[in-house]
């Protein structure tokens, strides 16, 4: 089996975690791309984010984690893109839930709502659940009409 490629970015508030998380996950044999920021700085857009996106589309990585303070601005940015499914979980059972149902390619975590060892279980458990398919295909599939029916 070939190894996951990720990719991974955050804002200033996401910087620390970003960097926990890239080592952690390195640690466990995953390739992993950081989309930045490369140094803790405020910014005033998600052009990181974007990049990831960008990125997974074209099939460079496999799935991303985006981190802000609270999960919610980075997700809005990826969710923008056609074909991202970008998932705010802040728990363990919404990471869980948002690939056995909803197929999320993104997950997307608040450093300023969860702390360091949870983020840890969150992104596991993320990573480790594969999607159910059957009746939440069909519902999928009507989430991705509507991207094709407003997206321009």
């Amino acid at each position: 089996m070939e190894t996951e490629k990720l990719g991974i970015a955050s804002d200033h508030a996401g910087f620390g975690y970003k960097e926990m998380l890239k080592e952690l996950l390195s640690a466990e044999g995953y390739k992993i791309r950081d989309f930045g920021l490369h140094k803790c700085e405020p910014v005033y857009d998600y052009k990181f984010v974007e990049e990831l996106c960008c990125d997974l589309i074209a099939g460079g990585i496999d799935r991303g984690i985006c981190i802000c303070g609270t999960g919610i601005a980075v997700s809005i940015a990826a969710n923008k893109i056609k074909g991202i499914r970008a998932a705010v979980c802040n728990d363990i059972y919404t990471a869980g839930k948002s690939r056995e149902h909803n197929n999320s390619n993104i997950i997307c975590i608040g450093a300023r709502v969860i702390g360091e060892d949870v983020a840890k279980e969150i992104i596991k458990k993320w990573l480790t659940t594969g999607f159910a398919g059957g009746r939440h295909e069909i519902r999928n599939n009507f989430i991705t009409s509507l991207e094709e029916k407003y997206m321009i």
